[in-house]
């Protein structure tokens, strides 16, 4: 059962982590916004579903992957303190491409696309905020970009690592294999030197 933290001290982190609001916006936030606690492997959004909201992940993690041929590809992960949402559906009001899922019982803050857009034309603190939010998400899918473009499949399990160690200890290595582009089987390989020709 997680506990419930105070949602106040939520919005502090936030504006902490990311980029400081002002006391109003705190408040207006912390109202419009909803604590939510989940399951392992709940479905928050799924593929066709015109998905509105965004979390904010207090503890947990998540992925996003895609159906392609019967396939399961995954192609985004947040963890503790990061944010996801469906960025298609959330940001341009289209049917969600993807799913995401919970990896692991979660505590999340969620926040509606209507209240999102309230809050940055009333506050240019929340404004900045969201800014932040999208170069943060920016700049991941940049190095993940170069990384599948230019690094060996070592390579990219050791950029991994380097994001979080613990990585393969919260994420199945199927789901990082897809991540990373390469087979269950070389994933393996490279987890074990042993194995490597």
């Amino acid at each position: 059962m997680i506990s419930f933290p105070d949602k106040a001290s939520v919005i502090n982190a936030i504006g902490n982590l990311y980029s400081p609001l002002n006391e109003t916006c705190k408040a207006e936030l912390t109202e419009c916004s909803k604590l939510l606690s989940f399951d392992k492997d709940t479905i928050l959004v799924k593929e066709g579903q015109f998905a509105d909201k965004s979390y904010f992940m207090l503890k947990g993690c998540a992925r996003a992957y895609y159906i392609k041929d019967g396939k399961d590809i995954t192609d985004w992960f947040a963890f503790e303190n990061d944010f996801i949402s469906s960025i298609h559906s959330f940001f341009l009001n289209v049917a969600s491409p993807h799913y995401i899922q919970l990896l692991e019982p979660a505590l999340l803050l969620e926040i509606s696309r209507e209240n999102v857009l309230k809050l940055s034309d009333k506050h240019h603190d929340f404004e900045r905020l969201g800014s932040r939010i999208i170069t943060k998400t920016m700049f991941q899918l940049q190095q993940r970009i170069v990384s599948m473009q230019f690094e060996t499949a070592q390579q990219k399990y050791e950029s991994l690592l380097q994001i979080r160690k613990d990585f393969p200890n919260r994420v199945p290595l199927t789901h990082i294999a897809s991540y990373l582009g390469i087979t269950l089987e070389t994933l393996s390989r490279i987890r074990n030197p042993k194995n490597r020709i």
